[in-house]
């Protein structure tokens, strides 16, 4: 199965104990898996694992939120552009830029009561998925078709529903 190129820039506050880069990857393939249009390896994602500080500063400067948040999702492509990627011969395509924030992430895990591994997987899928130009912003339908991808993606790496409510 094909999916993006990633390129990892990892501080060193998320640790060496968990293979960052293959968590990413096998995110990448599952989430490539139940979105076609990224199943290319003529896609290119730079993505950042960063502390809460980066984050913050980038999100009050892009997003004019003065706060950290768990992801940024930086498109470099249209999604009409994503689309067409996949017929495109050549050197890959910058399709975007992921960044998380480790504490954000971390603090988020836990009142889940997840692994950071598993929030950080989910969180990789869930930018992808921007990157690639779905949006839960737009509406309700928009919001219930990506965390539609985002569970069949996690399924797929043995990763139960994020979005299941508990009684």
């Amino acid at each position: 199965m094909s999916a993006p190129i990633l390129e990892m820039d990892i501080d060193p506050v998320w640790g060496d104990a968990i293979d960052w880069e293959a968590l990413a990857a096998s995110a990448a393939e599952a989430t490539a898996r139940v979105a076609p249009e990224l199943a290319h390896e003529n896609l290119l994602v730079s993505v950042v694992l960063a502390d809460d500080d980066e984050v913050h500063a980038l999100n009050k400067q892009w997003r004019a939120k003065d706060k950290p948040t768990n992801v940024l999702s930086f498109p470099m492509l249209s999604r009409e552009e994503v689309l067409l990627a996949g017929s495109n011969e050549g050197a890959p395509g910058m399709l975007g830029d992921l960044i998380l924030a480790q504490g954000v992430c971390a603090r988020e895990a836990a009142e889940k009561g997840v692994s950071i591994e598993v929030h950080a997987s989910h969180l990789v899928v869930h930018g992808l998925l921007h990157l690639a130009g779905h949006d839960h912003e737009l509406g309700e339908a928009e919001a219930e078709e990506m965390e539609e991808l985002e569970r069949k993606a996690l399924a797929l790496i043995g990763i139960a529903d994020p979005y299941a409510v508990e009684d």
